[in-house]
């Protein structure tokens, strides 16, 4: 008796892995579908940003789940705009800098970024998403003064991007 109940137990747990595996299939096949239709994808994309936007608007809440989107799309951001292989520090002390290839066999790669246009694309929808639905919770509407948010993301948006564009205009 004991036997058959762990053959069961074995043949469910086979099962749920079967489907989970199946369901990962169907989700990522979709995912490759979707690839090279980029202006659909950030299209789509902007739309469920306005709509997260008119919720947070129509509500007047849930602004700490507002900020705290608003700075993971800008740490994305800058991962979209940061080279995989940064040129300033792939060179020797006693070097003057880097050098473009010396040998047939070497390749040249100007710019390759390191968090590639997809996934940004894919990070930005999954992280909206999961905003959109924490805004329907009532335990994420922290009450906070929101213009002190405002005021500070715009700060941290500023320093930010003027040592991003320092140190890509030194790299040059």
């Amino acid at each position: 008796m004991d036997e058959d109940l762990l053959s069961q137990g074995t043949k469910s747990k086979g099962a749920i892995s079967q489907a989970w595996t199946r369901l990962s299939q169907i989700y990522q096949s979709t995912l490759d579908s979707w690839t090279p239709h980029a202006r659909l994808r950030w299209g789509s994309t902007c739309f469920l940003l306005i709509l997260f936007g008119l919720r947070i608007f129509a509500k007047q809440g849930w602004y700490i789940v507002t900020y705290a989107l608003g700075i993971y799309h800008l740490n994305l951001f800058i991962a979209f705009l940061t080279p995989k292989i940064d040129p300033a520090m792939d060179f020797d002390a006693e070097d003057n800098g880097p050098e473009l290839p010396t040998r047939a066999n070497e390749e040249f790669r100007p710019f390759i970024r390191r968090l590639p246009e997809f996934k940004f694309w894919y990070s930005v929808t999954r992280s909206t998403v999961i905003g959109f639905i924490c805004t329907f919770f009532e335990c994420f509407n922290i009450p906070v003064f929101w213009p002190i948010l405002v005021m500070y993301f715009i700060t941290l948006f500023c320093i930010t991007m003027k040592r991003q564009i320092k140190v890509s205009s030194y790299n040059i």
